[in-house]
């Protein structure tokens, strides 16, 4: 386990050093990767931080609200909307690994837009460790590591937490005095709801990841789950009132875990899990089914692309 408070010592000089008289930008999800390199960062540099959130249309129920809300103390906080460049990029991928390239070179190039503007040619990131080891093993490429593009218009690229394990950046966000929000949030995926969705990533198919993962994730917070989400699998037929339906296939996923390298499903009540399916069925006319995945890691991983 690290020792947060020598950690953040040398990570803010390490940064001060790497960074110098430049400007950054930082790329913030508001996840607690990204947040405490973000407060690191800050810490080191201050004002030469421009902090860019990208609204991809592929984050959680009231993502957006909830980081405007929490960084606005972050004077430099840009909120980008990006929708229709993500889902545009997106039109007739299917590939797990093209997705998430995609995304990566998306996410990259709107960075790069803020950067000018900010007159910044480094770039801070939040990765950790596993993101590496799964990217470097071939496992899965994440956005921020495997999935980045070859042509980047950055000078560098600096990444205050790349050696840290989840519980390890959690620890550290509590001695940087980050809201518990923040430091004790579930995680989501970098490619966000994108890896959610089975195939291709369409607006429909996102908005009804969006809704069945905020079901469970507010049925589900009684249990503390490690992370639990739902995701698009595919169609089924079902019936509705008196009507045949050929509707969208849910999976539901939640597990316990320490770091994200290795996971267990969780054992979840039948009252709980017929709530969950009630509702999600029931607040959405185009899901026909609810499922629920009892796979470990391994032989899965946690999300399913």
């Amino acid at each position: 386990m690290v020792d947060a408070e020598p950690f953040i010592e040398d990570a803010i000089s390490e940064i001060e050093e790497t960074v110098g008289d430049r400007n950054a930008v930082i790329g913030l999800s508001g996840g607690v990767d990204s947040s405490v390199a973000a407060a690191l960062t800050h810490r080191a540099i201050g004002d030469q931080l421009t902090a860019v959130y990208v609204d991809t249309g592929l984050m959680r129920k009231g993502e957006t609200e909830e980081i405007e809300e929490t960084f606005a103390f972050m004077d430099g906080l840009r909120i980008v909307h990006a929708e229709e460049r993500f889902l545009g990029a997106l039109s007739g991928v299917t590939d797990p690994e093209e997705k998430r390239s995609v995304i990566g070179e998306q996410f990259i190039r709107e960075f790069e837009r803020e950067a000018r503007d900010a007159d910044a040619d480094v770039l801070v990131q939040g990765t950790i460790y596993p993101d590496r080891i799964e990217s470097e093993g071939g496992i899965k490429s994440h956005h921020n590591v495997g999935g980045l593009p070859e042509r980047i218009d950055f000078d560098e690229i600096v990444e205050p937490v790349r050696d840290l394990y989840k519980d390890e950046v959690r620890e550290v966000a509590r001695e940087l005095g980050l809201q518990s929000i923040i430091a004790e949030r579930m995680p989501f995926p970098g490619p966000g709801l994108a890896v959610r969705v089975i195939g291709e990533v369409t607006k429909e198919k996102v908005d009804v990841a969006r809704e069945a993962c905020h079901v469970v994730e507010t049925e589900l917070e009684s249990y503390e789950p490690w992370q639990a989400f739902a995701a698009v699998i595919g169609k089924g037929t079902g019936v509705k009132g008196d009507n045949r339906v050929h509707g969208w296939i849910v999976s539901v996923r939640s597990v316990e875990s320490r770091d994200g390298m290795t996971a267990r499903a969780q054992e979840l009540d039948w009252e709980t899990l017929q709530r969950i399916q009630s509702r999600i069925t029931g607040e959405n006319d185009n899901v026909a089914r609810v499922v629920y995945d009892v796979t470990h890691k391994p032989p899965a991983t946690i999300e399913y692309e």
